[in-house]
């Protein structure tokens, strides 16, 4: 009688594993060459161990995927996320958040240099 007790646990264990649906598995190795440059870029051989590429690649994914699933959680009273969540959480990390702020203040730099010289364009285009 205890065989088939077994197997009844063993059912229910098995059909309490969760299940990845198809559309969340996710690509390996999209990262590899730009991690191999960094890697280099930081000091490792210009060939890394593919192994050790993929084992940075899956903590890179993990961190960025826990980031971004925080602060869904904390923008889910507004409906989205915005810039000062990611903000928010790193904010402990001052080299991510020095990092952070300076290249967003280079992003809207090149926002602004973009708009000076499309409207540069459009008075060429004018004036011809």
């Amino acid at each position: 009688m205890s065989g088939g007790a077994g197997s009844s646990s063993k059912q229910k264990i098995e059909s309490t594993k969760p299940t990845d649906p198809p559309s969340f598995k996710r690509k390996r190795g999209v990262f590899h060459k730009d991690l191999q440059h960094m890697m280099y870029g930081y000091g490792d051989d210009r060939n890394p161990l593919p192994e050790t590429v993929a084992l940075l690649e899956d903590i890179v994914v993990e961190y960025v995927t826990d980031l971004v699933h925080k602060a869904q959680d904390m923008a889910y009273k507004r409906g989205k996320r915005m810039t000062e969540d990611y903000l928010f959480l790193i904010r402990k990390d001052l080299p991510k958040l020095n990092r952070c702020t300076e290249l967003l203040a280079m992003n809207e730099e090149l926002k602004q240099a973009r708009k000076a010289f499309d409207m540069d364009d459009e008075k060429l285009v004018n004036i011809d």
